[in-house]
Parts: C-alpha cells; sequence; structure tokens
C-alpha cells in the first residue's frame, strides 16, 4: 500500500488561477507562494483574529466581496476562510451548531493518531483479533479484515450499516474481496472503526474528542452534552457517531490539519500523522464503483484528498473532510488556505456550488501583486 507524501505532492510554485477561473469571476490574480513556516503562523486564542487589510495578506477586497455575492445565491448557511490563522472571509452564522454528517469520519481519523502513535491501537489487528462480529454475523473472510482496512474503506465486508449514504449498494458480493484490495465508501467501515477506537482505547469517541481536540484547540462553541451515537441496532451493532461542531469550530480541526498537527508551540497529533492520513492510499483510478474512477479524488484515512489528472490548478495536494447536505473542511495547501463550511440539513449544497465558493476564493489570492 503506497501513501504518498504530502511534500511530493506539492512541490514549487503552484499557479493559483486558471484563465478559465478567472474569465468566470472577472478576477485575474498573479499567483505567488504562500509561507508556511511555523515560525509564522499564527493561531487563534479565545476568538479567531480578522484579516482587516486582505490585500496586505495577499488576497483581492473587490473578489472577496464577489464570493459573498456568490454565496447569497446558494444554500450555504455558514462559510468561514482561514488563511495564516486569521480570518480572510466569512459568512453566516460561524457559531450556529449543527451535525457534520460524514465529516465525522475524517476527525475520527485524526482521533486515532495519539493511540496509534503509543501503541495503543495497532492497526494491524484484525476483527477476528478484536473480536467483533455483527448481527448477521461476518464471513471468515471478513474477519481478516484488520482495523487499517476500516479506517481506509478497504474492508472486504460489505454486511449492512446501522445508517445510510454510502455506496454499500454498489458492492461486490460479500465474501468476494480480499480485505485491503477493494474500496468501497461504507458506513458499516466507517462505524465499526468507531467501535474498534473504543474498545481498543477503552475510551468513548466523544470523551476523545473533548480531551484530543476540543479543548487542546479552543472551540469556543464546543458542547458534549449534545453528543450520542445513532442508527438502527437490528441492522449493525455499530451506532454513528454523528458530531455537532460550529463552522468557526470547524476551521481549527482543518487548520491543525494544516499545521501537521501542531497547535501554537504543543504537539496535538503526532508528527507526520495529518500528513499520513491525507496520503493517498486510494488512487482515483481505483475508486469504486467504477463511476468514481478518474475524477478529482482518491481517498485516505477517511479523507478526500485531490488526485489525478482533473485536478483543479491549485488544488494540487489539497483535501477534504465531505459530509451529507454540505458540510465540508477543507485544507488547500498551496495559498494557506482552510475552508469550514455548513448546510443545515433541511437544505443542501452540492458540492458543485461549494467547488464555485473555493475556486473563487483560490482566484482571490493574488499575493504582492494585489
Amino acid at each position: 500500500m503506497m501513501i504518498v507524501r504530502h511534500e511530493d505532492r506539492v512541490k514549487g510554485c503552484v499557479a493559483l488561477a486558471a484563465l478559465v477561473l478567472a474569465l468566470a469571476t472577472g478576477f485575474g490574480c498573479a499567483p505567488a507562494p504562500v509561507a508556511d513556516s511555523a515560525a509564522e503562523a499564527v493561531y487563534p486564542g479565545a476568538s479567531w483574529e480578522r484579516i482587516t487589510d486582505p490585500a496586505a495578506a495577499g488576497f483581492s477586497a473587490e473578489a472577496l466581496d464577489a464570493v459573498h455575492l456568490y454565496v447569497e445565491g446558494i444554500n450555504t448557511s455558514a462559510v468561514m476562510a482561514v488563511v495564516g490563522g486569521r480570518v480572510v472571509f466569512e459568512h453566516g452564522p460561524v457559531d450556529s451548531l449543527s451535525y457534520l454528517a460524514s465529516v465525522r469520519k475524517s476527525i475520527l481519523a485524526m482521533l486515532y493518531g495519539n493511540y496509534v502513535a503509543d501503541g495503543t491501537i495497532d492497526l494491524e489487528l484484525t476483527l477476528e483479533d478484536l473480536g467483533m462480529d455483527d448481527v448477521q454475523g461476518l464471513l471468515p473472510i471478513e474477519k481478516r479484515a484488520r482495523v487499517l482496512d476500516l479506517v481506509t474503506a478497504r474492508s472486504g465486508v460489505y454486511h449492512p450499516a446501522s445508517n445510510a449514504g454510502d455506496n454499500l449498494a454498489d458492492a461486490p458480493p460479500r465474501g468476494s474481496q480480499e480485505p485491503g484490495t477493494y474500496y468501497l465508501y461504507s458506513n458499516w467501515d466507517f462505524n465499526a472503526a468507531g467501535a474498534a477506537f473504543e474498545q481498543l482505547t477503552g475510551r468513548n469517541i466523544y470523551d476523545a474528542l473533548e480531551t484530543d481536540l476540543a479543548l487542546p484547540l479552543g472551540f469556543e462553541d464546543w458542547d458534549r452534552s449534545i453528543h450520542r451515537k445513532s442508527g438502527d441496532a437490528t441492522r449493525s451493532r455499530n451506532l454513528a457517531y454523528h458530531m455537532v461542531l460550529s463552522t468557526r469550530d470547524m476551521a481549527r480541526i482543518g487548520y491543525v490539519m494544516l499545521r501537521d498537527g501542531m497547535w501554537d508551540g504543543e504537539r496535538i497529533l503526532p508528527d507526520g500523522w495529518a500528513e499520513r492520513i491525507v496520503g493517498i492510499v486510494t488512487p482515483s483510478e481505483e475508486m469504486n464503483p467504477e463511476g468514481l474512477r478518474g475524477g478529482e479524488f482518491g481517498y485516505g484515512y477517511m479523507w478526500w484528498v485531490w488526485d489525478g489528472p482533473a485536478v483543479p490548478e491549485g488544488f494540487e495536494g489539497a483535501y477534504s473532510g465531505r459530509g451529507a447536505y454540505g458540510q465540508f473542511i477543507t485544507v488547500i495547501p498551496s495559498v494557506g488556505m482552510v475552508v469550514a463550511h455548513k448546510t443545515v440539513p433541511d437544505a443542501q449544497t452540492p458540492w458543485s456550488d461549494y467547488m464555485g465558493i473555493l475556486t473563487r476564493l483560490v482566484a482571490a489570492h493574488c499575493g504582492a501583486d494585489c
């Protein structure tokens, strides 16, 4: 299994706005590299600092104003963009709490890090080693799946999940795929990864979320009491561990990822863990079902990673947590940017609309030529 290192995917200066994008937005900005050294990092304290002069930060104020106009025309509830640890763009109630949908999975991948590093979690343990089974029973071949296969969606287990929202309807027959060889986006895998985390650490996921991320990152809107698992236990005993965060706290999640797990001089994630979980495990040409192959994305450890020839200019090395209705945490290293996005579940922001935000934000970067 090949892991592509982050620095091998992001080298040199990246051209940030293609001509088509410039014509579409009306703002053609000259590309410039963004310094990303730890010495220059700014971290939020009790609240985020705002960039009052976008040009001084290398962004066009006029182009950012146009992003506001675009967002007003779609279903976005709230969106925040952070550059260099300060807010360069903000729209909507970024303090409002709502569920993250499948972005929960990307956050679980982060939580795994410290426990893998100290040996509490061994990713090579199998479901059989853990004594894990389910309501329909698991096949002998399925019990050979490792914890690593769960977090990379390559388990080969096609048992029904306790909640919907995946590609299990496109799964091959049960028992037909050797664990670790075939990618399929499956809530059974992700929920079982949560169950394995709790079994091996002896900790509730939400308690770990509080102590390992919410408190050290200084979440402004954290409420442990509203977090609980859900799902149909008659379909699978592994329930979904849904999470409820604000947009501005989602941005803290993305920012610690951008900084390789560092937060104001403290190491929150083990050295290299952020890089590892957004490395390509399943490249775009190996995605399943077949309709996903050759697209923009490959897959890491529960993170979607831009990969392959279809990657838009400026998104080389970028990655995203993606959730239903329009929940996203996106890291774009080429401009040192983190974008957090929310849409409340009674509306929906399609990925194409969200990409409209991202491409406009990237195009607003004009470096020293602002």
